[in-house]
């Protein structure tokens, strides 16, 4: 029998069984797929193995407690960056419980009483925290990870009371640099917030463990942190980089749509909008696409960012948003802010929206079929018959695969075939 001292992280879905009794079988399936592309790849970049997945559970188990709470607090700032960008019920509310102890590794599994330990924890742990035992307060290095006692608590199963530590929340030492969203939905930018854990831990994540996951402005987010340069110094480069470009006028909505089909395989010009433009923001948005690296690129992100939140129109904005989301190979995203473009009568949101039917990553294809069918939009029609009869790129019916074909047959299905 092997054993080894290792430290335990269970994390779950706040009302998962709740919402999967109202929710479609494809719904539940989208969801606990966007749940794990989020947060399995901050798992693996601090080092954790997953051990299992069930539903919508992980149990992971790391060699260091200090890397399994960076963990935790990466994930909740993960996750509160992707609730922004999101629809009310397709929010993402996660609970994080951490112990550590001596346990049996037996093949793919994990026992003993640190595993059961840390199930109870996690019953009790509320949703957007990271809760922990007082054996890893004690092991973990408490210079990397600040800690706040919650107190101590009789768990089921488990003899004596156990003391309960929770990450607090930022600031402490961390100064990250505000930036206006714009909420799906919404009229307007959201209030200038920071994540609840100030990115202490999403900022040592390389960018390439978060590219692959569906929502890449926590990339912005996670590295904004990094970016030493604002104010003046960041206006000037900004200048510079536009003084590069040169501008061209924009189009009519058909002519971008037939560019943007030519060139389907070039995120430049999957964008559109970047390379066609005639307003600031939008040489601000192609400058970030421009970009040569990734300093370079969140600190013009600022910039644009700021341009943008001085439209007025809140369609206008809503499609720069969008536009600006794409520059930041954020697709997903970007069909939350051109669907709020549509709702407030934008026709190049609408264009763009029924564009994306056609995107290579299936995932994309899917949100944008679900989009057009919550807003019954009878312009999109044609290309949801063609893409529920063809498909597209990366079509996996499984359980944790994409299916762009049923998720257009079901948007024609709203539209009243």
């Amino acid at each position: 029998m092997k054993t080894a001292n290792l430290a335990i992280v269970f994390t779950d879905i706040q009302g998962f069984t709740e919402r999967t009794s109202r929710q479609t079988l494809e719904e539940n399936q989208r969801l606990l797929r966007v749940h794990h592309e989020l947060l399995t790849p901050v798992f693996k970049a601090f080092g954790g193995r997953i051990i299992k997945s069930i539903g919508d559970a992980f149990l992971v188990t790391f060699e260091s407690p200090t890397q399994a709470v960076l963990s935790g607090m990466a994930i909740q700032d993960r996750l509160w960056q992707h609730n922004r960008s999101v629809l009310e019920a397709e929010r993402l509310d996660v609970r994080v419980a951490i112990n550590v102890g001596e346990v049996r590794v037996e093949s793919n599994d994990v026992f003993g009483e640190p595993v059961n330990i840390a199930s109870r924890v996690e019953s009790i742990a509320e949703p957007g925290e990271v809760f922990f035992t007082e054996a890893v307060y004690l092991s973990m290095n408490k210079a990397e990870v600040p800690s706040q006692e919650v107190g101590s608590f009789e768990l089921k199963g488990i003899p004596g009371k156990i003391r309960v530590f929770r990450v607090p929340r930022a600031p402490y030492r961390v100064e990250v640099p505000a930036v206006v969203h714009v909420a799906p939905g919404s009229a307007g930018p959201l209030p200038q917030e920071a994540p609840p854990f100030g990115n202490l831990a999403l900022s040592r994540m390389p960018s390439s463990a978060l590219v692959s996951g569906p929502d890449l402005a926590a990339t912005a987010a996670a590295l904004g942190s990094r970016a030493a340069t604002v104010g003046g110094r960041l206006v000037e480069r900004t200048r510079t980089a536009l003084q590069s470009v040169k501008t061209v006028p924009r189009p009519s909505a058909l002519a971008a749509r037939k560019l943007a089909v030519g060139g389907g395989v070039l995120a430049l010009v999957l964008g559109i909008g970047f390379v066609l433009r005639d307003s600031p923001a939008e040489d601000a948005i192609e400058a970030v696409a421009k970009a040569s690296s990734t300093r370079e690129k969140l600190e013009l992100v600022q910039a644009a960012e700021k341009l943008i939140s001085q439209e007025k129109a809140p369609g206008e904005r809503a499609w720069l948003h969008g536009q600006l989301a794409e520059a930041l190979e954020a697709p997903g995203q970007a069909v939350g802010f051109y669907r709020s473009g549509v709702k407030a009568g934008h026709g190049d949101s609408e264009d763009r929206l029924i564009e994306l039917l056609e995107h290579p990553e299936c995932r994309v294809r899917v949100n944008a079929a679900d989009a057009l069918g919550d807003l019954k939009l009878a312009s999109a029609r044609g290309e949801l018959e063609d893409l529920a009869e063809d498909g597209g790129p990366g079509e996996d019916s499984g359980l944790f695969g994409c299916d762009s074909r049923k998720a257009a047959k079901k948007a024609l299905e709203r539209l009243g075939r």
